[in-house]
This record gives structure tokens, C-alpha cells and sequence, in this order.
């Protein structure tokens, strides 16, 4: 996992960030990845479902169950529990059934999302749900193209979360140059979690050994150290 610091918003950040990659790119519905070249752009449907979830949660108990904004839930939930059955599909399995059984749901969903824009204030809780999912239906849709996709960035999400919950704690974040310094160590030990690696020991390991190198720029050497590699000791990993 790679983490960045960057002073605003603006969409020249994540230009600037992602130059050359392509592929396919999951997010959120931040309008600053639309400029970004020689990528497919994948929306989140925990996010979608989020907002129908809200717009549920704002009608009285006995009356949720015959709303507008329930039957939008229900539909999300569907794609959810397409993906649930998927847990251990190989790519393939899962692309050829997201195609029988998801893309159904999604029509159903399209036709349902058309018929309801002209219902509902388009600023109410089920008006921005159904604002959000049509603007985004490209991007919501584009994970029935290859089994390897995530039906939402609940992964990225994660990640993000201890930033989220720590930075007020972190005096040295409050300049350009501690966030750049957080967003370094948030890059390692989240890529050591990933991994399955024990944080605390993997950085001891590295504090033990960067200085032992003669060259730091020594790619190969770099390697042998990097979260991922085989010739990490038995006392960083978890199992």
C-alpha cells in the first residue's frame, strides 16, 4: 500500500500521483479522478448502498419496509450477497457468474433508478441516493468486466482509517513535510499488514538492517528488505 501527502483537492494531484499507470482505478465519487488518461474508472457500491442505507434509517421503523428507499437497499444488497457466494470463485468463476446473476440485478436496478428520479426531491436523502448511483452507473457497472475486480473499495477504506482516527494525535502532521513523513510510515506498516506481518517487529528488523547496507540505492538489496519478500526472518510474520 502506498500512501500520499498532498496540499489540496485539486485534480492535478492525482495526475500527478498515478502518470502512467493504467488500468483499472476504484474509487469514490471524488470528480478529481475524471481527468485522469488510459484508465477504467470503478465507483463503490458500499458507498451507493450507504446512502439508501441512510435514507432508511430516516423513515419511522414501521414504515421502512414499504419505502421507495427499502427497495433500493434490497436491490444493493442483492449485488452483495452475488458477491458473498463469490468469496472463493476463481477470477473466472466469478466474472461468468456476475454475468448471470449480477448483471440482472443491475438491469432491474437501471430501470428502477429511472423510474424513481422524477418521484423524489432530488436533495432528500433517497434523491441524493438515486443522483449518486445514475451519475455513477458506468463506474458502478464496470466491475462485471473482469473477475478480478471488487464490487467496492471497502479495502482502500480501511486502509484509510487509522489516518483518519490518528491524525489529530500526530503534532508533527500539522506541516507539509510531517504529513509527507506520516504518509511514509503509514505506507510500510500498512504494507507490512497486508502482507501478514507483524508491524512492530518488521520495523525493528528494517532499523536493525537499513544501516548495515552499503547502498541504499541498491535495488536488489532493497528487495530482500521489502514487505513482500521470502527472505524476511520467521519473527516478523504472523504465522
Amino acid at each position: 500500500m502506498l500512501y500520499d501527502y498532498r496540499t489540496g483537492r485539486g485534480s492535478e494531484h492525482p495526475e500527478a500521483f498515478l502518470a502512467g499507470f493504467t488500468g483499472y482505478l476504484q474509487t469514490d465519487g471524488y470528480s478529481g479522478y475524471a481527468r485522469l488518461k488510459g484508465v477504467t474508472q470503478l465507483g463503490c457500491w458500499a458507498h451507493a448502498r450507504r446512502k439508501f442505507h441512510e435514507a432508511v434509517q430516516a423513515v419511522p421503523p414501521a414504515q421502512r419496509a414499504q419505502t421507495a428507499a427499502a427497495e433500493g437497499l434490497a436491490l444493493c444488497n442483492a449485488l452483495f450477497e452475488v458477491e458473498r457466494r463469490l468469496k472463493e470463485a476463481t477470477a473466472e468463476e466469478r466474472h461468468d457468474a456476475r454475468l448471470e446473476e449480477s448483471r440482472p440485478i443491475l438491469d432491474r436496478m437501471a430501470a428502477w433508478l429511472e423510474s424513481q428520479r422524477a418521484r423524489v426531491l432530488p436533495k432528500g436523502l433517497l434523491g441524493t441516493a438515486i443522483t449518486y448511483c445514475t451519475n455513477q452507473w458506468p463506474k458502478l457497472t464496470a466491475f462485471l468486466q473482469d473477475g478480478r475486480l471488487e464490487i467496492d473499495n471497502n479495502r482502500s477504506e480501511r486502509a484509510i482509517k487509522p489516518t483518519v482516527i490518528g491524525r489529530k494525535n500526530f503534532l508533527f502532521s500539522n506541516t507539509p513535510r510531517g504529513a509527507r513523513a506520516s504518509a511514509v510510515l503509514y505506507s510500510i506498516v500498512e504494507t507490512a499488514k497486508a502482507n501478514r506481518l507483524k508491524p512492530e517487529a518488521y520495523l525493528q528488523y528494517l532499523f536493525e538492517q537499513l544501516p548495515q547496507l552499503p547502498n541504499l540505492q541498491d535495488a536488489a538489496a532493497l528487495e530482500k528488505l521489502a514487505p513482500w519478500s521470502p527472505a524476511l526472518p520467521s519473527t516478523c510474520r504472523l504465522f
